[in-house]
């Protein structure tokens, strides 16, 4: 039997609800993304609340919401205790977006499913990977082996590679096969064979433009917009795909000169640009190429202004400009409100960038024709001022009377408990006694007076002054002390390190710092009007994910043994479903929400001593960087119960030659060029001197993930140049 695999969606298939799936190998239960909507629905995490205290290890793959949203309140709320695995730019930027969701929600409501405090203790013990390296579990984990690879459609973005016992379980969601201005595209083609691939399908049914023509549609939209004296507002995420917006636009502005102006507006724009300038090394190759020669850092933005406050913005001179604001969905946020205030504009352009989730009044607004009027809640947090802030200040001096008198108690209580129990160990004329308390960062023996605490000593007791009778050790040295005693705690190391946020490198903004640590009284006050929307709706996709018929040609080429399709609509779904049943692979899988699939792979893996006995009489032969042998032996079961090879007892069968290696036909060319043989490609073949004709015949990638046999057939009369050139191609392989 093969390494057990089990996969249950918690959240995210047959529609475009926020990603959650619980995968188990050999028992080991992994939470693959911990995704929440932006309307925080609590309904949507109640899967998730049933597994989370089974959940050995959770796994982020991007920084947005629809994929670690839900990770503060799941810690919170569902107990989930388990270790979190991201690459950097992940937890970097997944902070940020949860900071900048979180700050835009207090600032229009009384949100309370999550706070600051809990975004940082769930982000607080993060493990940090970087591309392709192998992460080896320990514990109840052992011999599982976890690898973030490049997945293309975020900064850090990831395509996790599970290995236990050879078999490889991959998830690859929202990927991207193109290379970006400031990222690469997916290497999911390069992990081929796997036993399980857990993918979307939510761009099954799309098709996209080359990206030329996208961009120049993108440019042409916004600078005609410009010209005609309108403002263009971008609804953007926080730290995802905005960055490919903002260095085309950066880009565009620098060649041609133009002083339009362009505003980055978050809660956290300044933190957000600053991380990404030292994320260089995971982003696009040409990006890291231009640093090493130019020591030009691509985003050392020249044309972008970025703003933290609204008021910012309105301080700037009337004219045409460019706004991209937080958040995508336009419910909540800067670009909800900027929405409001330029809708009734006919020269002003909306320009989307992404689809928006659905029930959020971006998709509303995507709709073919777009509705006329849309009904918005206008919301503003404003201090307490008169009778209102005096009820306030009432009731919090009444808050701290009751948790004052609560504490007296409790101090009462203790103090009576450590009376009774020197009593019955000390003289019965002293009622001091002594005991350890920890507080307020106070360490070591502390001394706790009766008298001084409440006067309540027993009625046996008569009082007196306080009497200490410090024994200290002593040696030849001086007094023996306790280094413990003069050790800081780990836990108070971190409170005197971590910043505002619990941003550990110190790196937010300090208005944004300010705005976090703000504490005056407030209430939030609402308004409900109607917006005419007179200003044009646009939609291009920026989304940065494959399309259908790349998606359809990168599984054809992974040929997984057994596929699992999650997020997308029951239409692109159903229709990925079908297409992958004829063209990739007999398995496929389209679970519905909690429903337990078992994809267990059908092969049976073995683990098999190699005996001292028998590896001394083995040869290799050195085959790049690994060394190959061809081994002949007997398989038995030792006492311990183990498998081991031993040397055969009889004398070993002849086998057939091995070729081991692989043969690059345009490599080869240049190699007998080198030898002076006259060489050309002809209809798919290699044409070699006169005569001899070299072709590679099947294919590279059959169906079902089979082994992929491809033979070379050299062709020609048997001569002197025939045996020549076989010779050479003998030449490229091992021969085992």
């Amino acid at each position: 039997m093969g390494t057990s695999v089990q996969v249950t969606p918690l959240c995210g298939v047959y529609n475009e609800n926020p990603l959650s799936y619980l995968v188990s190998i050999d028992g080991f239960n992994f939470l693959i993304d911990c995704g929440w909507n932006d309307h925080f629905d609590p309904s949507l995490l109640q899967p998730l609340s049933r597994v989370a205290s089974t959940i050995d290890a959770v796994l982020l793959s991007h920084s947005d919401t629809l994929h670690l949203g839900a990770l503060p309140y799941a810690m919170k709320q569902f107990g989930l205790s388990a270790p979190v695995y991201a690459t950097e730019p992940v937890f970097r930027l997944g902070l940020l977006t949860m900071y900048d969701h979180y700050l835009s929600r207090k600032q229009v409501s009384e949100f309370d499913l999550f706070t600051l405090d809990d975004i940082d203790s769930a982000f607080q013990n993060v493990t940090r990977l970087t591309y392709s390296q192998n992460c080896h579990l320990s514990g109840k984990g052992e011999g599982i082996v976890i690898a973030p690879h490049v997945a293309g459609h975020l900064l850090g973005g990831t395509v996790w590679k599970i290995t236990k016992d050879g078999e490889d379980v991959i998830y690859a969601v929202d990927f991207n096969h193109r290379k970006e201005r400031h990222l690469n595209g997916t290497v999911l083609e390069s992990l081929v064979r796997p036993a399980v691939l857990i993918t979307d399908a939510y761009n099954a049914l799309s098709n996209q433009p080359s990206r030329r023509q996208r961009d120049q549609e993108f440019l042409d939209a916004i600078l005609n917009t410009l010209r005609a004296n309108g403002n263009v507002l971008l609804p953007v995420d926080t730290a995802g795909r905005v960055l490919e917006l903002l260095l085309i636009l950066e880009q565009y502005w620098e060649q041609h000169h133009l002083t339009y102006p362009i505003f980055f507006l978050t809660y956290v724009s300044s933190s957000t640009v600053d991380y990404v300038k030292s994320f260089l090394e995971w982003m696009s190759d040409s990006i890291a190429k231009s640093f090493e020669h130019t020591r030009d850092n691509a985003f050392l933005l020249k044309h972008v202004t970025l703003l933290i406050n609204k008021s910012e913005l309105e301080n700037v001179p009337e004219g045409p400009k460019i706004v991209l604001a937080s958040m995508a969905s336009l419910e909540v946020g800067f670009s909800h409100d900027i929405f409001v205030e330029w809708a009734a504009d006919v020269r002003n352009l909306v320009l989307f960038t992404e689809r928006g989730q659905f029930g959020t009044r971006a998709r509303m607004l995507q709709a073919d024709p777009p509705p006329k009027a849309v009904k918005v809640t206008l919301s503003k947090r404003v201090p307490l001022v008169g009778e209102e802030f005096a009820a306030y200040e009432e009731e919090q001096e009444k808050i701290k009377k009751e948790e004052a008198l609560k504490a007296t108690l409790v101090k009462e209580e203790e103090s009576k408990a450590v009376v009774g129990a020197d009593i019955s160990k000390t003289d019965p004329m002293l009622i001091d006694g002594h005991t350890k308390v920890d507080a307020g960062g106070v360490r070591g023996e502390a001394y706790r007076d009766v008298l001084i605490d409440g006067f309540v000593p027993p009625s046996s007791v008569a009082p007196m002054f306080p009497f200490y009778d410090n024994t200290s050790e002593w040696d030849d040295f001086g007094e023996v002390i306790n280094p413990d005693d003069y050790v800081i705690k780990d836990e108070d190391m971190d409170m005197g390190s971590v910043h505002v946020g619990g941003d550990l490198d110190g790196k937010l903004d300090e208005n944004t710092a300010s705005l976090m640590l703000d504490t005056t009284p407030s209430k939030v006050v609402s308004s409900e009007l109607t917006v005419q929307v007179k200003c044009s709706l646009f939609y291009m996709d920026f989304e940065g994910r494959s399309d259908g018929r790349s998606i359809k040609s990168i599984l054809s080429h992974a040929a997984p043994l057994k596929l699992v399709l999650v997020h997308g609509s029951a239409e692109a779904t159903e229709h990925l479903k079908q297409h992958c049943l004829k063209h990739v692979c007999p398995h496929v899988y389209a679970p519905k929400v909690e429903e337990t699939i078992d994809v267990t792979s059908d092969l049976c893996a073995y683990k098999v001593q190699l005996s001292e006995k028998l590896m001394s009489n083995v040869l290799f032969k050195k085959l790049g960087d690994y060394e190959i042998a061809w081994i002949d032996s007997e398989i038995e079961k030792t006492e311990s119960g183990t498998l081991s090879s031993l040397p055969l007892s009889t004398t070993a069968p002849p086998h057939k030659s091995v070729l081991v290696g692989d043969l690059k036909m345009a490599d080869f060319k240049q190699f007998l060029s080198g030898k002076g043989i006259q060489v050309e490609f002809s209809g798919g073949a290699l044409r070699c001197g006169e005569y001899v004709t070299l072709r590679k015949v099947g294919d590279a990638s059959q169906k079902g993930g089979a082994a992929a046999i491809q033979q070379i057939v050299i062709e020609g009369p048997l001569c002197e140049e025939y045996y020549k050139i076989r010779e050479y191609l003998y030449s490229q392989f091992y021969s085992l």
